[in-house]
């Protein structure tokens, strides 16, 4: 898709929410806090005059790392196709982001110095000559500088500056949510991949490094430093290009996937080859009950890479970053409080299931975020299910509500680099765990996931989307419950009264419209459906008390029984 159709998506994701919710909700909640939004903030998170006209093809990075004193200094020549009209009279100019305090040295094209002028974290460049729409370019942009070091990775991004176990420098990027650009200068937009890029790392000669893709060719310089090239053969999101510098030893395998042989390349610091001789064999069982779920692995052109970081984990594609400190669940701890999630290493499955959910099928703007973190949250409790049964993965899923704070909405402000709430992972998760329940025929719930995976395969996509086409493969209207969780941050209700063998039930604290069907059990083991609306409905049924009707676990709702007489429409 090109930055053009993204944008003209975008700009109706704005309007309509991309989630089925009415205008006049989003407006609402974006006009709430539209005033903390800066210049900056627009000029990054939207597709700018000056972003929309040309489509990134190929990255050609190449960066020299120097840990003695953190510094870079690099170029990235950037492959681009015209697709539209510069903005501005004459020849126009084209974005590109790099975050202080890096600096762009220079520009060039076809060997041609251009102009370029800054505006805080974004450079706008001045090309040549205007070319035809179809025409394809090359701008090749130097920078050096020290950084950003990212204090709290990878929530917090920027570089990792580490020491090993034996005080050798040991160094890796995380950039998701920051952006690319704090590293290396680039079209900082998740709307806008290339086709494939290729990254050359040159580090000291005693360290290896690493990035996405396969190794090409290592040169050494005899200069006390070598130079490590990597190619990706794929799409790629930029925060998903990665950086890894270490003394590092080499675990090969291969997968028989889907799709054939899988390389799997473990990458864990020479000091701790052993324990990950171990804990990587949860790698094949994982793929295996993926590729189950969600279909083929997608990138078995680039391989599987698992390598070990200076910090938590990063989905880097085609080079997951791990740094879990070879433990199950998450740094040795159940996310869910049920026991499951310690039977296995939370980043080796939560990461790689990125590899379907955000690196895979990528989020236009980072307000859609949800879709990378919602179903990778709910593919922990699906590999849960798969190694030890149903009941386990629902225990799972339901098990990590606890951590829902319902602060905010999940869907955050489009056009402002604004990600929403954190409740995306499993207030996400659970409202997916929902969608299943509603559409009850888990091979056609299987096959929605896998679908997606296919139809959207290497694709920049909004929610909206990803919305629409779940409607449509599973037969369901969820465009209200999209709205509901996505947006508000209300947990739906159902508010029921008994009165003799007359049942009156309704929803509440829901979105106009809300019909989303509940199943409930009736004492014992007796179940039934009910269809609540906003307004109070009835059914006969045989209990003698209120306590003795429950909603199903397996549906993320609350339940209040009302002592209120209602009007009661049948």
């Amino acid at each position: 898709m090109t930055v053009s159709a993204i944008r003209a998506l975008l700009a109706g994701a704005a309007l309509t929410c991309a989630s089925g919710a009415s205008a006049q909700q989003v407006t609402g909640h974006a006009a709430a806090t539209a005033d903390t939004f800066t210049h900056a903030d627009t000029v990054r998170g939207s597709i700018t005059p000056e972003r929309a006209w040309w489509d990134v093809t190929f990255y050609d990075l190449r960066v020299a790392i120097d840990p003695a004193d953190s510094t870079l200094r690099g170029s990235n020549a950037i492959t681009y196709r015209v697709t539209g009209m510069p903005p501005h009279a004459g020849r126009g100019a084209m974005q590109i982001d790099l975050q202080a305090p890096l600096a762009i040295d220079s520009v060039t094209e076809d060997g041609h110095r251009l102009d370029f002028r800054r505006d805080g974290n974004t450079w706008f460049v001045t090309p040549a000559a205007r070319e035809p729409r179809g025409r394809s370019r090359t701008v090749t942009v130097y920078y050096h500088g020290r950084p950003r070091v990212a204090a709290r990775p990878p929530w917090d991004g920027g570089l990792v500056w580490a020491r090993d176990s034996a005080g050798a420098p040991w160094i890796g990027t995380a950039s998701e949510g920051i952006g690319a650009s704090i590293w290396w200068p680039n079209k900082d937009t998740w709307a806008d991949e290339p086709d494939s890029q290729r990254t050359a790392l040159t580090v000291p000669d005693s360290l290896q490094a690493i990035a996405n893709g396969r190794l090409r060719t290592v040169t050494p310089h005899g200069d006390g430093t070598t130079t490590w090239e990597w190619v990706v053969t794929n799409p790629i999101n930029n925060y998903d290009v990665a950086a890894y510098a270490g003394h590092y030893a080499e675990l090969d395998s291969v997968y028989q996937g889907e799709r054939g042989p899988l390389t799997l390349a473990f990458r864990p610091l020479a000091a701790h080859v052993d324990t990950a001789r171990v804990q990587f064999r949860q790698v094949a069982p994982m793929l295996q009950c993926f590729e189950h779920w969600f279909g083929p692995y997608p990138w078995y052109r680039d391989g599987y890479q698992l390598v070990e970081s200076p910090y938590l984990g990063m989905e880097h594609q085609s080079a997951v970053a791990y740094g879990n400190d070879y433990l199950n669940g998450y740094l040795g701890r159940d996310l869910s409080g049920t026991g499951w999630g310690l039977r296995w290493d939370f980043i080796i499955v939560h990461e790689s299931a990125h590899e379907w959910w955000g690196n895979n099928i990528t989020a236009a703007d980072i307000a859609d975020m949800w879709i990378h973190e919602a179903f990778a949250a709910y593919a922990e409790a699906l590999y849960t299910e798969c190694r030890f049964g149903k009941a386990a993965g629902a225990a799972y899923v339901i098990g990590t509500r606890k951590r829902i704070e319902n602060d905010r909405p999940i869907v955050g402000h489009y056009g402002v680099n604004d990600e929403g709430s954190g409740d995306m992972y499993y207030k996400g998760a659970n409202m997916l765990h929902t969608i299943r329940q509603l559409v009850g025929n888990d091979s056609t719930w299987r096959a929605v996931l896998r679908g997606l995976n296919q139809t959207f395969r290497h694709r920049v996509v909004t929610g909206r989307q990803v919305e629409e086409y779940m409607s449509a493969h599973t037969g369901v209207d969820l465009s209200r419950v999209f709205a509901q969780y996505l947006t508000t941050t209300k947990v739906p209700t159902l508010e029921y009264r008994l009165s003799g063998d007359t049942l009156s039930y309704r929803w509440t604290d829901v979105v106009p419209g809300f019909d989303m069907p509940v199943r409930v059990t009736l004492g014992g083991d007796r179940t039934m459906t009910l269809e609540p609306r906003e307004t109070w409905r009835s059914a006969v049924v045989a209990i003698s008390a209120p306590e003795q009707l429950s909603v199903d676990d397996d549906y993320y709702v609350r339940a209040a029984s009302s002592a209120r007489p209602p009007g009661v429409t049948r």
